[in-house]
Order: structure tokens, then C-alpha cells, then sequence
């Protein structure tokens, strides 16, 4: 299985979108990218640093541009945003930068967060709520999400002892609420989240028993599709289909929680 993954043909698809995908210097995210450039869209990528971002220009030279930040800061983030409304309003942005589950333990932010649960969740609610708002947002989640804590007590793990494996099944449960939140605040606007299954990129490890070629494409799909299965809002996706969810991620309460958690840390609201 390679990394040239090929978007099954679609009975419609928009003639050009600008679409902005994070954390895609490689892996998932940069698949993600060459699989939209294949289709003529106008690729925005985003990398955490220069290093990174020139490695992302050579190896996908299409991208429109290669946005620079590491986004465990709010700082950083706030740069990001300003970076991308500086390129103007994106069609779609496909929120895919994560911290992975293998974490050892519990790494703090100068802003005295859970580095993953900054990246991981932080990022895209502040990202979302200060950029230019798209038609289509997409927010990468993982089957793991279906083993996260609905509780939010303790959402950053700074009193419980840490596990790697449940603070990321945590992150990724939030980012359903998350997309599912701004569904409803957004109507306007396409939300939904995706697992691209487990599959062997440098985050899921070697030995991932799912499909590499199929990762990249329900979050390309979701972003500039016109099959009607697409234009959808509020819903998780697998391989191009609805997947079963986290019954909790369906509370508009526990949204609106993670939601004001969220400003209430960043102080950024989201309208």
C-alpha cells in the first residue's frame, strides 16, 4: 500500500474548492492533500515548523501555500488562523492535526495545558472560531473515540495519573462533539467527523491493519463532494459511510460543555 491514494470516481464534485487541511506535512494529512490536488482543488497545507513546511512544498510542489505553527500554543494558534485568513476564505478546512496515543505521559504547554488535548481539541475549536467561516468542515476523530470518558471531569488530565491510550480516546471523542457542536451552532455550514481507520502511517504504527490508501479519502470526499450523501451535517463517517458513534457525542449538553470549556480556556468564542 502506497501513498498515492486515488479518490474513487464521484458522481459529483465541485469544478474547484480552496481547502485547508492541518497538520498534513505528512502522513494522512498530506495524502489527503495529493488526493485534492489530483482533483485540481487548491491545496493549503499546514506543517509545525519550517523544517517541516519545506519538506510538505517538495513533496506535494501543487500546494497553494504551507502554513507554519505549532498549534499547542494559543499563541501559535492565533498566528495559524491570522496566517489563513491572511490567504483569504477556504471553501473547506479539514481539521487533521493530532498527537498520536503512544504519549508516556502527560506533557504541559507553556499555557499550562495537556499538550494533547491542546493539539488534539484546542486547536481546531480556536482555529474554527477565528477563521473565516468555510461551507465544509471536516474534524478527524478515530475509532477510538468510541472507548473516550463523556464526562469532561478532568478533560486534560491534570489530576487523574495519565494514560496515553485513554487521554487520546478522550481528545478523539471530543472532536465529535466538537464537529457535532458546531453543526448545530453552524446550520450554514457542512460539520462532520471522520475516522479514517487505523492504518500504518507514523502515528498508527507499522503494524495498523487497515487500508493506507483508503485513509485520505472520506475527508477529501466530505470536503468537496456534491453527492448528496456528502452534503450532510452532524455526522461521523468510515470509508465513505455513515459509522456507528459515541451515543454521548449526540448531546447537545455535553457539547455546549465542551464548547464553553473551550472559550472559557482560549477566550475565544465561537459565534
Amino acid at each position: 500500500m502506497g501513498e498515492q491514494a486515488r479518490c474513487p470516481p464521484l458522481k459529483q464534485q465541485r469544478d474547484m474548492a480552496r481547502i485547508l487541511i492541518t497538520g498534513s506535512s505528512d502522513g494522512l494529512g498530506l495524502m489527503t492533500g495529493r488526493v485534492l490536488a489530483e482533483q485540481r482543488h487548491e491545496v493549503v497545507l499546514h506543517a509545525r515548523n519550517e523544517a517541516r513546511a519545506q519538506a510538505a512544498r517538495a513533496a506535494l510542489p501543487q500546494a497553494e501555500a504551507v502554513l507554519v505553527g505549532d498549534v499547542s500554543t494559543l499563541a501559535a494558534i492565533r498566528d495559524v488562523a491570522d496566517q489563513a485568513n491572511g490567504l483569504g476564505r477556504f471553501d473547506a478546512v479539514i481539521h487533521n492535526v493530532g498527537i498520536g496515543y503512544r504519549e508516556t505521559h502527560r506533557v504541559e504547554t507553556a499555557d499550562g495545558l495537556s499538550q494533547l488535548w491542546a493539539v488534539n481539541v484546542l486547536a481546531p475549536y480556536v482555529l474554527t472560531a477565528l477563521m473565516h467561516k468555510p461551507d465544509r468542515l471536516v474534524y478527524l476523530s478515530s475509532g477510538m473515540h468510541t472507548g473516550g470518558d463523556p464526562s469532561l471531569n478532568d478533560p486534560e488530565w491534570s489530576a487523574r495519573r495519565w494514560n496515553g491510550s485513554q487521554a487520546y480516546s478522550d481528545t478523539k471523542l471530543h472532536d465529535v462533539l466538537l464537529a457535532f457542536g458546531v453543526a448545530r451552532r453552524w446550520p450554514d455550514v457542512l460539520s462532520n467527523a471522520v475516522t479514517p481507520g487505523w492504518v500504518p502511517t507514523r502515528m498508527g504504527g507499522p503494524g495498523a491493519p487497515d487500508d493506507l490508501d483508503q485513509g485520505p479519502l472520506t475527508q477529501a470526499w466530505l470536503a468537496v463532494s456534491d453527492d448528496p450523501e456528502a452534503q450532510v451535517t452532524g455526522e461521523y463517517f468510515y470509508h465513505l459511510r455513515p459509522a456507528k458513534v459515541h451515543p454521548s457525542a449526540r448531546d447537545p449538553e455535553l457539547q455546549d460543555r465542551l464548547l464553553d470549556y473551550c472559550r472559557d480556556l482560549s477566550g475565544v468564542a465561537l459565534l
